[in-house]
């Protein structure tokens, strides 16, 4: 099997990027690690902080983001960082052609209960050179599409890296033996079609009707109009559901909902929708919000929240469907700017 030097080599990439790379994936390494060692090395439970989303960080989201920015903020071709557990963007070296964001722990709530977690990022290029000090949060502000390096690291049974440079997905393995990671999967597919969908159905009473329709066509099975039993799954990180559809097809949605009407959306553009969107696509399937390509949206702020839908292309094609009558509330209402398809 080829290590992952071995493969970038044959990619033809920017060795700043090649070198880029080899930093977010040695961090892993020492991001699994404590994972694995869970409660015996201290760092399961919650603090008393909180993150700029108003969410309780975790001990671990503290640690690993940690970890992660001082590791690229050491690589002098990274100019500067944005993290999800950070409320400003951090700046790094003067000459550095790239800009990293990222979700150091997705679905952190998992891992008191030794369940799937996982690191999402995402890597575009300064579309500028600016002096030391002047880097702001306007540089970061890029769509999906500018994207030149995305991934995750999952931290499971095996630790995976799936990894995109824009010439398809590729999975990495990582040997705790020999602390590399080996290609296993050199072109992912996603199947067109599938008999999988994965949505938190305990916001379903809240959700907007053409999701709420499209949710219960599947659910109705054999005897429905789509005369074809489904399956549900959840796993409540993005980074393992993404994983499933890539691995074996499927749908993921974490569409809008009114529960809390300031905060209609869950999921991060630049952290966790733009890499996944990218990935999906690279691999054959579709991501929308239900009204565009996530990969179009053109981001407003960096901790900007959108709605997802992603997965299989034919599946995705028919969610989509029950939304081309237009952004209809619950009761058929127009919804109000606050919530929109404009993405606030």
């Amino acid at each position: 099997m080829q290590t992952l030097a071995q493969y970038l080599q044959t990619q033809s990439l920017n060795p700043a990027l090649e070198n880029l790379i080899f930093t977010l994936a040695d961090t892993s390494k020492a991001i699994s690690l404590a994972v694995r060692n869970g409660a015996l090395a201290g760092v399961l439970g919650a603090t008393e902080q909180e993150n700029v989303q108003g969410e309780t960080q975790k001990k671990l989201d503290i640690i690993t983001n940690d970890m992660l920015k001082n590791a690229l903020h050491d690589n002098l071709a990274v100019r500067g960082i944005a993290s999800e557990e950070e409320d400003n963007i951090v700046e790094a070296n003067s000459e550095g052609q790239y800009l990293v964001c990222f979700d150091p722990l997705d679905g952190s709530s998992n891992i008191d209960i030794n369940s799937l977690v996982g690191t999402i990022f995402s890597t575009l290029s300064m579309q500028e050179k600016v002096p030391q000090g002047e880097l702001s949060e306007q540089h970061f502000l890029q769509s999906g599409r500018k994207q030149i390096a995305s991934g995750y690291m999952l931290y499971g049974p095996s630790t995976m890296m799936a990894l995109t440079t824009g010439q398809g997905v590729q999975f990495f393995t990582l040997d705790h033996k020999t602390q590399e990671y080996l290609l296993t999967n050199e072109k992912v597919t996603i199947t067109p079609d599938t008999s999988e969908f994965a949505i938190n159905m305990s916001n379903q009473r809240f959700w907007e009707k053409p999701m709420q329709n499209y949710i219960d066509e599947l659910l109705q099975g054999a005897i429905g109009p789509r005369e074809k039993a489904f399956n549900m799954r959840w796993i409540a990180a993005m980074v393992g559901d993404v994983h499933r559809v890539l691995s074996r097809g499927g749908l993921f949605t974490y569409p809008t909902d009114h529960k809390n009407p300031n905060k209609p959306y869950k999921l991060r553009l630049m952290y966790e929708a733009n890499p996944m969107a990218w990935l999906v696509e690279q691999a054959g399937g579709k991501a929308s919000t239900g009204y565009e390509n996530i990969l179009d949206i053109q981001p407003s702020h960096i901790h900007q929240r959108v709605p997802v839908i992603l997965g299989s292309s034919n599946e995705v094609d028919i969610c989509l469907s029950h939304h081309q009558g237009g952004n209809q509330g619950d009761n058929g209402d127009e919804l109000s700017d606050q919530v929109a398809p404009s993405l606030v």
